[in-house]
């Protein structure tokens, strides 16, 4: 049915060009007629899917209605279904079963098992250790979107992607000491372990 109003739709554009090209009103009044008979066929289809919708949304109704008696049959078999399936049956587990990953309240996580969230504060460095590290060419690690540097071991990259640079690049391009892994003061007392 939709391929024929598309058909009556494309005739109907047709004959409009065709009007217009030869200033001949015949061609335009053509093509309304099948734009008209391509809305009536659309509003019938329309009405005869509705109509038959419901017919079958009342079927359905009616069958429900007159036997109760399956709804019942199909819960039994249901729960037989439960009963006969066997326990040691492989099943893909979607969400892990109470208590298998321990409780919240049993378990308190350590502190080293807790991930650091959030931007690590700036490292207060003493002038002389900056004055020993700017002059070093060690290399530190950064990562991307935070402003501070860190030493390879800092327990706050974890798993994060690293960026290695020079410590004075580092500092050049904006990036400070991180508070938690001391890097200023780390490789200040290296140097002065060393020398």
């Amino acid at each position: 049915m939709l391929y024929i109003v598309l058909v009556l739709v494309l005739a109907a554009l047709g004959l409009l060009v065709a009007a217009l090209i030869t200033a001949n009103s015949l061609w335009a009044w053509i093509s309304i007629g099948l734009s008209i008979v391509a809305g009536l066929l659309l509003v019938f289809d329309w009405l005869r899917r509705r109509k038959k919708r419901s017919a079958e949304a009342d079927a359905s109704v009616e069958e429900t209605a007159d036997d109760p008696s399956d709804e019942t049959e199909e819960i039994s078999e249901s729960e037989e279904s439960d009963e006969k399936k066997p326990e040691d049956a492989e099943q893909t587990v979607l969400m892990p079963a109470t208590g298998e990953l321990g409780d919240a309240d049993e378990t308190e996580p350590a502190a080293s098992e807790t991930k650091p969230v959030g931007d690590p504060g700036e490292e207060k460095s003493d002038p002389a250790d900056v004055a020993i590290v700017s002059e070093l060419e060690i290399e530190v690690v950064v990562v991307d979107e935070y402003p501070r540097y860190h030493v390879t071991t800092c327990t706050w990259l974890e798993t994060r992607d690293t960026i290695p640079l020079g410590i004075g690049e580092a500092r050049q391009l904006g990036f400070t000491p991180c508070a938690l892994c001391t890097p200023d003061a780390e490789i200040a007392g290296q140097h002065r372990d060393s020398a």
